[in-house]
């Protein structure tokens, strides 16, 4: 036996004066690849979520994550400029117009506490609610596809479908007759068309970094808005750099949407293409918060004093909603001397509580999250008004 062991010893050594004589391109090693696999951006994605959201939402995150992993729910917002027929095949399947639904249900809500004393809160507002805007769902529970809408004779589409609660912070930000209007992340155009739909917008900007995303902004907007409301003095579409907004138009719009770009939760669980949880866009992903910070700022100073600015997101995560609005007032009020005031929008949310599942106990804006019973969302909202 001991002879055995003392071979043993020799061959092994030899074994690694050889390695040590072989160059190392003809030596031979395991691919990294075959033996530790590359994990998806989704399954990454899944992981950082059930390690965030489980500590910042609680008994709340297994229902959601059952729901943002489960097939979403749309709406068909109905193009007020089309004449299709489309609508009542709609309302015979049992879909019904969420908006008109809720507005019996609107009444004055109690006021929450706030606990960042940088913010200051008004009482609710009343919401004017445009009759033009029209959105039908199926029922809760009824998961039901929509088939893709049919242009009518003008080759207008009869409508667009999106995330229904998509439609709020349009709602929220309470466009009346003449006001001018900046939505700071425009692209893809959803929540531009609902602005359009009002027909109160004097004059629209839509904005989007990128010049691939505009281009498909301005292809929804050609396929549901008839050219003569699509005139330069009605709208404008831009591709500059929204962070650097404050220092091109300054106090000049009456209403700001701030849809900024955020970890699209329900995408990045669902689709490994352009999925910010890919390992090429860490750097990305971390620096998000700063990015809405500096676009939400750019959006107050664009603002007339008076006037609201809606901040929002399609993610629960707190860090890129309520921490973000915080940064940006205490930022605008230690820069630049403005003064902002939170909007409630409990009204909004006692409205359609019947159609969305509203994150409860949430010091700061309104957050529809996702339910299997009304898989929505998820939409972070909140509205600033400019005092100063």
């Amino acid at each position: 036996m001991g002879l055995f062991l003392d071979t043993s010893r020799v061959i092994l050594s030899r074994v690694k004066d050889l390695r040590a004589l072989t160059s190392k391109r003809h030596r031979v090693k395991g691919k990294w690849a075959a033996t530790h696999p590359k994990q998806p951006p989704t399954r990454m994605a899944l992981q950082h979520f059930d390690a965030t959201y489980s500590a910042q939402l609680g008994a709340l995150w297994p229902s959601i994550r059952v729901a943002l992993l489960s097939e979403r729910k749309y709406g068909a917002l109905l193009n007020h400029f089309s004449h299709n027929l489309d609508v009542e095949e709609l309302q015979a399947q049992g879909c019904k117009d969420f908006i008109s639904n809720g507005e019996g249900k609107l009444h004055t809500a109690s006021k929450r506490k706030l606990h960042d004393n940088l913010l200051l809160r008004s009482a609710p507002s009343p919401l004017r609610l445009s009759p033009n805007i029209r959105c039908l769902v199926f029922p809760r529970g009824d998961i039901t596809r929509f088939r893709p809408a049919r242009p009518d004779k003008f080759g207008l589409l009869s409508y667009y479908l999106l995330d229904a609660a998509s439609i709020l912070p349009c709602l929220a930000l309470d466009v009346q007759e003449s006001h001018t209007v900046l939505d700071l992340c425009a692209a893809p155009g959803g929540k531009a068309l609902v602005l359009l739909q009002t027909q109160s917008v004097r004059f629209l900007c839509a904005n989007d970094l990128s010049v691939s995303r505009t281009s498909r902004l301005k292809r929804v907007l050609q396929s549901y808005v008839p050219k003569a409301l699509l005139t330069d003095d009605k709208l404008r579409i831009t591709s500059f750099d929204g962070t650097i907004w404050g220092e091109i138009e300054r106090n000049a719009f009456d209403r700001v949407l701030v849809d900024v770009p955020c970890t699209t939760d329900r995408h990045s669980l669902m689709e490994d293409d352009n999925n910010i949880f890919s390992r090429s866009r860490v750097g990305e992903r971390r620096s998000l918060p700063q990015l809405q910070a500096e676009l939400l700022l750019a959006g107050i100073l664009a603002t007339c004093p008076g006037g609201d600015v809606l901040y929002s997101t399609c993610t629960l995560s707190a860090n890129q909603n309520q921490a973000v609005v915080q940064q940006a007032v205490q930022l605008a009020e230690e820069q630049h001397g403005i003064q902002l005031q939170v909007i409630s929008l409990c009204p909004l949310a006692q409205m359609f509580s019947n159609t969305f599942h509203f994150a409860p106990n949430l010091h700061l804006g309104e957050m529809v999250i996702p339910h299997l019973a009304a898989n929505f969302g998820p939409i972070y909202l909140c509205k600033l008004r400019r005092l100063t």
